[in-house]
């Protein structure tokens, strides 16, 4: 089969699109003929060699990533019922492996599936993170919301159900066309944080509606000026750092206008047994089209390419290689 291996830690052309064994299932395993792979933007970042902070342990080397499957079923390992056979599942089994024409996956981690591969890979992680995001944020209909980096694939799902919530949904994020998609995403306000002075402008326009809850997952600089919006009292919720730079609000500034701080990631990092349930959520989410999400498709050889384009945020929605 062919799949995309990493031999040299680095940038994105060390993937090498090349021939290797086919795996086979083990007990308890069923093997995947990918129709679809998900790309986690923490790929890029072990593609690089960083550690530190949430990265996980780099792998050995060389290394296939991609831990979010979708496929039909060709293949059981001992112990599995053989009428999984020729079924559409759907994984994100937590291991490497994905960016291959084969995969396989303990049977426990797979779901049966109704929607498109494109569709079920974008809901097994980035749709669990955004209801998960969601629960945390407890939003209500009377939130008046500030999502960043609202063209991604979070950020797009945070703007769909806020709107659908009743909630008024301001979503930031980065460039005209970017900027066009979150519009067209129904949001009531639609700004581009890379010009200078866009938080004037949301005061200007939200008027007697001051920010009550801001769902960040950008960190940096942007985080900084979005954070400066918040109403008093008002809550701020993160979960992830997209942008690779910090941003700790001052714990007196917080503490006098009884702001509400969550770093949302590591609430749910402690609560891993809770992930099945998301994941069942998620696609029923998708599938009766609560949820819809944006997916930004490359053929699998390109793998290099969607890297070196997520990395530089030059995508929208969900990154998904396609053998």
């Amino acid at each position: 089969m062919h799949a995309v291996v990493l031999h040299t830690f680095g940038p994105a052309e060390n993937l090498r699109y090349e021939s290797v064994p086919d795996p086979e299932p083990g007990p308890g395993q069923v093997r995947v003929a990918v129709r679809a792979a998900g790309v986690h933007l923490i790929e890029t970042t072990m593609r690089s060699g960083l550690t530190g902070g949430m990265t996980p342990p780099l792998p050995e080397l060389p290394a296939i990533f991609g831990g979010e499957v979708a496929g039909r079923v060709d293949q059981v390992g001992p112990g599995v019922d053989p009428s999984w056979i020729g079924r559409d599942v759907v994984t994100a089994r937590g291991r490497p492996g994905g960016y291959a024409e084969l995969a396989v996956a303990d049977v426990t981690s797979v779901h049966p599936i109704t929607s498109g591969y494109e569709t079920a890979v974008a809901m097994i992680v980035t749709g669990v993170t955004a209801l998960q995001f969601l629960d945390v944020a407890e939003l209500t209909p009377d939130d008046v919301v500030l999502v960043t980096s609202a063209a991604g694939g979070i950020g797009r799902l945070i703007v769909q159900y806020a709107r659908g919530l009743g909630a008024k949904v301001v979503g930031a994020a980065g460039g005209p066309a970017k900027v066009a998609a979150v519009r067209d995403l129904g949001a009531d306000l639609a700004v581009d944080y890379e010009q200078p002075g866009w938080e004037e402008n949301v005061v200007k326009e939200l008027g007697d509606h001051p920010v009550t809850a801001l769902l960040d997952g950008v960190g940096g600089d942007k985080a900084r000026a979005a954070f400066g919006l918040l109403a008093d009292g008002g809550r701020y919720v993160t979960i992830g750092n997209a942008s690779r730079q910090d941003f700790q609000p001052d714990p007196q500034t917080v503490k006098e206008r009884g702001l509400t701080v969550t770093n949302a990631l590591m609430l749910l990092l402690g609560e891993p047994n809770t992930r099945p349930q998301y994941e069942v959520r998620a696609l029923a989410a998708a599938a009766d089209g609560t949820l819809t999400p944006a997916v930004r498709t490359f053929p699998l050889s390109e793998a290099a390419a969607a890297h070196a384009a997520l990395e530089s945020r030059r995508t929208t929605g969900k990154v998904v290689l396609i053998p």
